[in-house]
């Protein structure tokens, strides 16, 4: 029977409202909390208006809160991976109890610090809201699963404010068409093409010129390093996190426990370094600004991946895209500040390795070269950096591929059973298959 257009279309307009506002909603009540509670704007500020005590605490007491309502009512466990197989597979049982339940976890842990990122649950919200409409309209199996995709960019454009980016995230990620093995020599040959063609023809858009500001054609070589750079530090980031999640699942703590120790090991570091809590975006915004030296930003590095690690593996639900942005930005910045002892460069070269940087680190662990670049791009807004962004996401997945690295998202389909397989031949549900 043929859907009807004008429900199926009342639905989605119902998904992208609702993920929107949530995404709204979820925002305002953790800066009413910052501001109220601790009397800070955003979650650093509050921190570094707590006594050195108080920070320690308020991590472990929120770890302890979310850990306790996951105890509440016990639910199946569900986060992204279950999205991304409702869409592919159609195994949409996507409950909205189980969601609330673990937003709320998330909210408790991310408002006391802790460090992880908010689009974890802004994206499973928007992904369960789809199948949850979807159900209630009656609809048929294919437009559900077309509702859980649409929920899932509605919360991932909620998120960052990156509508391109959060279309190509369900396109590579969630619905995951667009195969490697094509992605990367076409982006290799647009990288070529358009070198060339600006070399010959001049730079900029066509429907207007624009300042491109590498200082030089040698600089892409520089932007390569970073590159490398990036992958090798977003293969350690995600080398750390399994081995914290092996910790807490072979420990013997129960939660709410675990949780409560995730959010110990955040407060040890928050003691003395405060700009480590919260997802990061804070110490990034001021990493963009080139207003951090780089033997802080070493420490916030190593520092950022074990909170990190620690909270995400303690059971806590949460995402780790902006902990991994601050990571890459990181990297950027600090080969930025070096490569600046050689050469004459702008005021905003070390804000603009930073942005390189993200979207290396980014490739690295989505596995998504034009998600990752498209993201950076709509973040900063600068056209000149469109070409390094397709470089370093490109050199960034094979290296991290030659090291039989996958996706953070693939590595969770992994221990759930589940394999990702697709290539150039491949078909929609055909791409799954149960592992042994």
């Amino acid at each position: 029977m043929k859907a009807d257009p004008v429900r199926f279309g009342v639905a989605l307009i119902a998904v992208a409202s609702g993920s929107a506002a949530f995404s709204v909603s979820f925002r305002a009540l953790l800066a009413a909390a910052y501001l109220h509670i601790f009397g800070g704007r955003n979650v650093v500020e509050a921190f570094e208006g707590l006594s050195v005590p108080w920070r320690f605490a308020v991590p472990a007491i929120g770890g302890l809160l979310a850990g306790s309502v996951s105890m509440l009512r016990r639910s199946n466990p569900q986060n992204v991976s279950n999205v991304m197989e409702a869409v592919a597979l159609g195994n949409v049982h996507l409950s909205l109890r189980a969601t609330a339940q673990r937003v709320s976890q998330s909210w408790l842990a991310i408002a006391a610090g802790l460090s992880i990122g908010r689009e974890g649950p802004l994206i499973e919200f928007g992904g369960t809201l789809g199948a949850a409409i979807g159900r209630v309209a009656k609809l048929p199996l294919r437009r559900v699963r077309a509702l859980v995709a649409a929920g899932t960019a509605a919360g991932f454009a909620a998120a960052y404010n990156t509508p391109f980016a959060a279309v190509l995230f369900v396109l590579e990620t969630i619905i995951g068409i667009a195969a490697l093995e094509a992605v990367i020599p076409a982006v290799a040959a647009t990288l070529i093409a358009a070198m060339f063609t600006r070399a010959l023809a001049g730079g900029g858009p066509i429907y207007g010129a624009r300042a491109f500001t590498t200082t030089s054609p040698w600089e892409f070589a520089s932007f390569a390093v970073v590159a490398v750079l990036g992958a090798l530090v977003a293969l350690t980031f995600k080398r750390t996190l399994a081995l914290a999640e092996r910790l807490f699942e072979h420990g013997r703590l129960p939660q709410p426990w675990r949780s409560a120790a995730g959010g110990v090991l955040v407060g040890l570091a928050a003691m003395r370094l405060p700009m480590v809590v919260g997802n990061g975006y804070e110490p990034l915004n001021q990493l963009l600004d080139g207003a951090l030296d780089a033997r802080l930003l070493l420490i916030l590095l190593v520092a950022k991946m074990v909170v990190t690690s620690g909270s995400v593996g303690s059971g806590i639900p949460g995402g780790i895209f902006t902990p991994v942005l601050l990571a890459g930005g990181i990297v950027g910045s600090l080969w930025g500040q070096f490569t600046a002892l050689f050469w004459a460069a702008p005021a905003a070269h070390i804000g603009s390795y930073a942005l390189v940087g993200m979207a290396a680190t980014t490739a690295a662990s989505i596995h998504a070269p034009l998600t990752a670049a498209v993201l950076v791009f709509e973040l900063s807004g600068d056209y000149a950096i469109a070409l390094p962004l397709l470089l370093v996401t490109s050199v960034a997945i094979v290296v991290s591929r030659a090291f039989g690295a996958v996706s953070v998202y693939e590595a969770e389909l992994n221990r759930r059973g589940l394999m990702w397989h697709l290539t150039l031949d491949g078909r929609d549900v055909e791409q799954w298959r149960m592992s042994k």
